[in-house]
């Protein structure tokens, strides 16, 4: 597995391994022995999981010869704003798309968070008015591309549709090696909790412990969609992870694990069990945890313990990162 992700030669920026600790006040709280698995720390702009994708999409940028990285996302994403810090590490420029994807959204919510770091960052930044239309957000970011080229710049673009290759998905196949080694010196866990959203750190990381013969469950909680949708969406993903390594997935249609119970009313709206699960965590743990993600994935946690649906008491949770959020939150939450 090491031999095949060589080939697509990527960036080695993230910050790896990414320690894993006990939460033991937290996890007496919750009646479980919960550790944390802190890809929030991964080094570049506000760390985060998408240092791991992103330095294989940097790496292809780089080979293509490419100048200027393009992205969409969601006016809060932490994809944007650590692919502005690449840029800037990279000495690229940078030009990030932000989605309405959140309705009536406040005005600290468009001026805050992620917001303020795509600024510091020297993006250039502009607005998509769709919110649930990845195929038009593409398309729209393709079009920007055609201009930088036109300008007589190299663009690299990275997607969002699931119709495009999985290359993000590579950084958490070898997230899964680095978890098999650092849990030689640990405890076996009974489950790992994650956020689910566009699905690559899903389905990467359950692709790769598979390919591993490491059958710990791996449960998704949704974010963004139901968890029919998201079954349908990881799924297909893993066939098309399966296809860019050239070794189809050692995952079965019952390894593909999801909660939405803690969704409604939706993308990046807060909603009670998530305000709880934030401050829970803040203030038994000293962990933070951002309203669109990681509090959600940890209110899904909770909402699984407490309908007794873990297969076990020993959880890792994996932290995706997401800090920057709170703050443009700020007025829900305290």
């Amino acid at each position: 597995m090491k031999a095949r992700l060589g080939r697509f030669s990527p960036v080695r920026l993230a910050h790896r391994p990414t320690r894993i600790e006990p939460l033991a006040n937290l996890g007496r709280a919750l009646g479980l022995d919960l550790w944390v698995k802190r890809d929030d720390l991964t080094g570049i702009g506000a760390g985060g999981n998408k240092a791991r994708q992103l330095d294989y999409y940097a790496g292809a940028a780089i080979r293509e010869g490419a100048d200027t990285l393009l992205i969409t996302g969601a006016v809060q994403s932490n994809f944007t704003a650590m692919t502005a810090a690449y840029a800037a590490r990279l000495g690229l420029a940078c030009h990030v798309q932000l989605e309405d994807r959140v309705p009536d959204p406040r005005p600290l919510y468009r001026e805050n968070g992620n917001v303020v770091l795509d600024q510091l960052l020297g993006a250039e930044i502009d607005t998509f008015p769709v919110g649930e239309d990845e195929a038009a957000a593409d398309r729209a970011l393709r079009e920007k591309a055609d201009g930088v080229r036109r300008a007589g710049r190299s663009p690299y673009v990275i997607p969002l549709g699931a119709e495009n290759p999985p290359l993000g998905a590579l950084g958490y196949v070898e997230a899964a090696l680095e978890l098999r080694e650092q849990m030689r010196a640990l405890p076996s866990m009974d489950a790992i909790i994650l956020a689910s959203g566009s699905g690559l750190t899903h389905v990467g990381l359950l692709y790769g412990l598979r390919a591993l013969g490491v059958s710990i469950p791996v449960i998704g909680i949704c974010v963004r969609r139901c968890a029919n949708l998201q079954r349908e969406r990881v799924a297909a993903r893993l066939v098309s992870l399966g296809e860019l390594m050239g070794a189809p997935s050692k995952a079965v249609p019952g390894d593909i694990r999801l909660s939405d119970a803690t969704l409604a009313p939706g993308y990046g709206q807060l909603n009670q069990a998530v305000r709880d699960a934030i401050k829970l965590s803040a203030q038994h743990a000293g962990l933070m945890l951002d309203p669109v993600y990681t509090g959600r994935a940890m209110a899904g946690l909770i909402e699984l313990q407490r309908s007794d649906a873990l297969p076990g008491p020993r959880v890792l949770f994996w932290h995706t990162g997401g800090l920057p959020a709170l703050f443009a939150y700020s007025d829900q939450l305290v």
